[in-house]
Order: structure tokens, then C-alpha cells, then sequence
């Protein structure tokens, strides 16, 4: 199984919110080098910082580890701003070695533009009523509570990991409707800035698919999700889902095989 790809992204990490699965990240990221590394928004939850959050050691080796791949590995790492980490806006756009940090970026490959953004911008409750945004945060939080409190009674008798948060979107027609929406006004950005496709994040729900022609890739989260996006040299993009049930073996499963894409070079807005 192929472990050194030309570009990883990764998105939703939260840390510092007490959903967010560090240990699983640095696992992940030691398991699969990159030439580049985006992270596509919400790293850092700025938001459950602010509030009942907390900053702890674990959270801290997701950093460490990043940076052992740009000193090691020689590892490009893009990081662009979330709602939830939207603190990085008093510093953007900031480049420091191989890191840089900016709202959003164009990245050119295999002949293809795709534009990578959090998402949070085209989320019109979350731009323009931030309260409402803060209160669903809350139900949220509760909602990653329950799920892993169903889930530790899972692992006790064996049974595999469950999202209790996407059977609820998926039966939800509203959440439906809000995600189907979401993936078409993406696309018609994308479409709009002239890209063949556009990478994100935000809505918690990994994603590879064509929608009007535009490439539409969304790479999940790392607090129910856990997953990533990955293009390997050849220029073709694919899910990445790491199986907590078996994470101490470091058992990774690969899905969906996107279309190939070459060369690239970055830009930004």
C-alpha cells in the first residue's frame, strides 16, 4: 500500500475541543508522508478554547509531528484559516520556511486548478449570525458527547466505530438540503474563479464527486470522520479513512479513486 503521496489534505482536526482525535492524527501523519500538506481550516478550535476547551500535550504532538515532516521530509505545509480558528486572520497572510498560512489557495496539478477553502465562507449562518453558529456549536459539543459514549460501549463488545452525529444529518431532510446546497454553491465558486474543482471541508463529510462538471472534494474531519484527502504522484485523488478500531495496528483504508490530474504550483487570492 502506497504511503508516500504528492499531497495530503486534512481538515476539522478541532484541537483543544474534547472531540478532536489527536492521538489518531500524529498516528496518521507518521503513517503517510507528503510532499505537501494542506490544512483545510478548524485545526485549532478557537471557539471551545474561548469556552470549556483546553490546550493539552497531546494536542501539542500534532505540531510537533508536522514539524519533523517539513524538517525531515522537507514537507510543504499550507494552512488556511477555518471559522473556528479564525484568530489567524490578525496575522494572514504569513510565511515562515515551509509553512505558510493564508485564507485560501489556488493549487495547480496535473493540468488542473482546484480552489481550496475551509468553507466557512459560503456557510451564510456562520458569516453573517454568529450567534446562531456559536448556539449549534453548543448542541454540537453535546451531540460528540453522546456519540462517544455510544461508541465506548461499542468497543466493549467489539462492534466497529459509529457516527452517531451523521445518522442524524442523514435523516434530517433540512441538514440534507444544507449540504446539498453547500456542495453546489462551492462548485459554482470553483466554476466562477475559472478551477476544475474545489477541495474542502467545514460540513463534516468527506466527500469525491462530480458536480456540473467541477470536481467536488471535501476531506471529512478528524473528530468523527477521521479522514483525509491524498493525490498521489500520478494525479489521482482519494479518501484516506483511518480505522479506529484498529489504530493499533495502523490500519488505514483507501476508497473512492478520483480522476488523475499534473505539475503544480500555488497561488494565492
Amino acid at each position: 500500500m502506497e504511503t508516500h503521496y504528492k499531497t495530503i489534505v486534512i481538515s476539522d482536526v478541532h484541537l483543544g475541543s474534547k472531540g478532536s482525535k489527536s492521538k489518531e492524527v500524529v498516528r496518521f501523519l507518521k503513517q503517510y508522508s507528503c510532499d505537501n500538506l494542506i490544512l483545510n481550516g478548524d485545526i485549532i478550535d478557537g471557539w471551545q478554547l474561548k469556552k470549556s476547551g483546553s490546550w493539552k500535550r497531546k494536542h501539542t504532538r500534532v505540531f510537533n509531528r508536522m514539524l519533523k515532516m517539513m524538517d525531515g521530509d522537507r514537507t510543504k505545509i499550507f494552512y488556511l484559516r477555518g471559522n473556528h480558528d479564525d484568530f489567524l486572520d490578525q496575522i494572514l497572510p504569513l510565511e515562515i520556511g515551509n509553512l505558510s498560512i493564508q485564507k485560501d489557495m489556488v493549487y495547480e496539478s496535473m493540468g488542473k486548478k482546484y480552489f481550496i477553502a475551509h468553507g466557512d465562507v459560503f456557510d451564510s449562518i456562520t458569516t453573517n449570525l454568529r450567534w446562531i453558529a456559536y448556539l449549534g456549536d453548543i448542541g454540537y459539543t453535546f451531540l460528540l458527547w453522546l456519540n462517544s459514549q455510544v461508541n465506548f460501549y461499542r468497543r466493549k463488545r467489539g462492534l466497529p466505530y459509529y457516527s452517531l452525529s451523521q445518522y442524524l444529518k442523514s435523516k434530517v431532510k433540512s441538514a440534507v438540503a444544507y449540504v446539498d446546497e453547500y456542495e453546489k454553491e462551492l462548485s459554482r465558486m470553483a466554476k466562477a474563479k475559472g478551477c476544475d474543482g474545489i477541495i474542502c471541508g467545514h460540513i463534516h463529510k468527506a466527500e469525491i464527486k462530480t458536480i456540473d462538471g467541477i470536481a467536488y472534494y471535501n476531506s471529512g474531519d478528524w473528530v468523527e470522520t477521521l479522514s483525509a484527502l491524498a493525490e498521489d504522484h500520478a494525479g489521482n485523488w482519494q479518501l484516506i479513512y483511518y480505522n479506529e478500531i484498529n489504530a493499533a495496528k495502523k490500519d488505514f483504508s483507501l476508497v473512492h479513486l478520483a480522476p488523475k490530474h499534473t505539475e503544480q504550483s500555488y497561488k494565492s487570492f
